[in-house]
């Protein structure tokens, strides 16, 4: 999916919850956009590091809880050229509190909870966590 991105005149601090209830305040240099099956979309991405050589989604979408982790997705993509980004829902996957109750795992904030579904990428591991 190749996305529109735009960035923010300097990167946002955004605050993200984790598994455990806390937060995780981790840069944003912006959000894509796009629409899927009709509907529009937004999706903030963030920089694990100041040095990040890709951005990071903490994605929701309308398998999460069915047929996906519960919790949400992580998907990783190139940074933007000439203001797009392409995201492949085919490398979504399940962070690793899908599988152990031991992982501290952010969560999607509700600006990435999209309103549709994506049928690609991991797909739901046992009962999960």
């Amino acid at each position: 999916m190749e996305a529109r991105w735009v960035s923010h005149a300097q990167p946002v601090r955004s605050r993200w919850p984790n598994v455990l209830g806390q937060t995780e305040s981790m840069p944003s240099p912006g959000y894509a956009e796009f629409t899927l099956g009709g509907k529009p979309v937004r999706l903030d991405g963030v920089l694990e590091d100041p040095h990040a050589e890709q951005l990071f989604f903490i994605l929701r979408d309308q398998t999460s809880g069915k047929e996906t982790y519960g919790a949400g997705r992580f998907l990783y993509a190139d940074l933007p050229k000439a203001g797009k980004v392409v995201l492949d829902f085919n490398k979504a996957y399940s962070p690793p509190c899908a599988f152990t109750p031991y992982a501290t795992c952010p969560l999607p904030p509700p600006q990435n909870w999209m309103p549709v579904r994506v049928e690609a990428g991991e797909m739901a591991y046992g009962k999960g966590h």
